[in-house]
C-alpha cells in the first residue's frame, strides 16, 4: 500500500525549469489562490457540522462529507482553471481504488473524479497546514513500523466495510505525468486480508494531463526534488491551463488473484486509461 513516498523517481532528463510569475502571473497568483484558500476554508468549516451529523445518524459511514469535499475540489478547479473531464463510473459494492500519480494536483483533480479518502505516510499527519486538511477529509495514514501492520490492516478492513473508498498510489512516488511507473506487487498483499469483505473488488483510475499550450508537456508533473512552492505558484500563475482526463476503468475483483496478479492487472488498466487520455 502506499505510503506516500514521492521523492524517489528521478528521470534522466533534468525537470523543466519552473516558470517565474510576470505581473499578469502574480495577479492570477493572488485571485485564484486567494479563492481556492477561501474555498477550502469554507469547506473545512462547514465539513464539521456534517461529520457530526454523520456520526449520529450513519455511524462510519460518509454519505455527506465524501460527496461534499467531491464538490469543493471541483470548485477549486474551475477557480485555478484547469479543465477536467472525468470518463466512466464508480464502482459498486466493497472496494479501493489505485491510481498513477503525477502532481499534487491528484488531490483535486481525482477527489472531484469520485469522493476517496488518499492513503498517506504517517509523516504527513503532523505537517503544519496539511495536516488540517489529512484530518478533516479522513486521510488513511501508513506508518512504517511492523508492529503496527496487524492494526492498520484492521483499520483498512473497517473502513472499507464503512464504505470508504481509499485510494492507493501503487508506484510508490510520483511521475513527471509523461508516463505510469511499475506498479509495486507488495502493496497489494493488504487486499488479500481474509477480514476484508467478500466481494472486495479494485478500481483502478487513470489521471492524463495535457500542459498548456507551449509549455513542457511535464509542465503538470511534481516529482524528485522539486520544490512544492515554485511548481504551485507557475501552475496558479498561468493564464490559459491545460487540462486533465481521469477515467474509472472496470473493477478488478480480488477473489482468487495474487499480489502480483492484481498488481499486474491493475497496473495494465491504468496504463490503458493513461495513454487513452
Amino acid at each position: 500500500m502506499s505510503e506516500g513516498n514521492r521523492s524517489t523517481w528521478r528521470d534522466a532528463v533534468a525537470p523543466p525549469a519552473t516558470p517565474r510569475p510576470g505581473a499578469l502571473g502574480w495577479l492570477l497568483v493572488l485571485l485564484r489562490g486567494g479563492g481556492i484558500v477561501l474555498v477550502l476554508a469554507l469547506g473545512v468549516l462547514l465539513i464539521l457540522p456534517l461529520r457530526l451529523a454523520e456520526r449520529l445518524f450513519t455511524g462510519p459511514r460518509r454519505p455527506l462529507t465524501g460527496p461534499w469535499v467531491q464538490g469543493v475540489c471541483r470548485i477549486c478547479l474551475g477557480i485555478m482553471g484547469l479543465r477536467w473531464r472525468c470518463i466512466g463510473r464508480p464502482m459498486r459494492g466493497p472496494g479501493a481504488v489505485v491510481a498513477n500519480h503525477s502532481s499534487w494536483l491528484d488531490i483535486f483533480v481525482l477527489n472531484a473524479a469520485m469522493p476517496v479518502f488518499f492513503v498517506s505516510k504517517s509523516e504527513v499527519a503532523g505537517w503544519p497546514g496539511i495536516n488540517i486538511l489529512t484530518r478533516v477529509t479522513d486521510t488513511h495514514f501508513v506508518a512504517r513500523d511492523p508492529r503496527l501492520a496487524r492494526a492498520q490492516a484492521e483499520e483498512f478492513a473497517a473502513r472499507t466495510r464503512a464504505g470508504h473508498r481509499l485510494l492507493f498510489f501503487p508506484e510508490g512516488t510520483s511521475s513527471d505525468g509523461r508516463r505510469v511507473l511499475p506498479f509495486k506487487p507488495t502493496l497489494f498483499q493488504g487486499f488479500l486480508d481474509p477480514a476484508l469483505p467478500e466481494g472486495l473488488a479494485i478500481q483502478p483510475m487513470s489521471a492524463t494531463y495535457h500542459a498548456p499550450e507551449g509549455r513542457d508537456p511535464r509542465f503538470y508533473g511534481w516529482w524528485g526534488d522539486m520544490a512544492l512552492g515554485p511548481h504551485l505558484l507557475a501552475v496558479l500563475a498561468e493564464p490559459r491551463q491545460g487540462s486533465v482526463a481521469v477515467r474509472l476503468l472496470s473493477p478488478i475483483p480480488v477473489a482468487a488473484e495474487t499480489r502480483k496478479t492484481l498488481s499486474a492487472k491493475a497496473e495494465t488498466a491504468v496504463r490503458q486509461g493513461f495513454d487513452q487520455g
